[in-house]
């Protein structure tokens, strides 16, 4: 499986990643390491997590309140759609497809 991020998930990344930074040094590596892990669990076993639409899933990071949102697409590429909050409203991420 390949794995690709819409530009507005890496947004979301990168700025979550500085949030926790900002707030204690190294939390920003934790983050982006939790992140890295649950990439892993995605692309191994894509189909585990929960459907929110036809089309797109959610997988829930364990250690911080952040959930991927992702499509399972043609040639197994999985798109990541967002690294939402789970705090934003729910099915905000849902602008970040029209910007790509």
């Amino acid at each position: 499986m390949s794995l690709r991020f819409l530009s507005a998930a890496r947004a979301e990344l990168v700025q979550a990643a500085e949030f926790y930074d900002d707030r204690v040094t190294g939390l920003g590596a934790d983050f982006l390491a939790e992140v890295d892990a649950a990439l892993a669990r995605v692309i191994k076993f894509p189909r585990a997590w929960r459907q929110i639409s036809r089309q797109f899933r959610a997988c829930p990071l364990r250690r911080f309140p952040f959930t991927l949102i992702y499509a399972i697409l043609e040639g197994d590429e999985i798109l990541i759609l967002s690294v939402f909050h789970q705090s934003r409203r729910p099915g905000s991420w849902r602008t970040n497809l029209k910007g790509g």
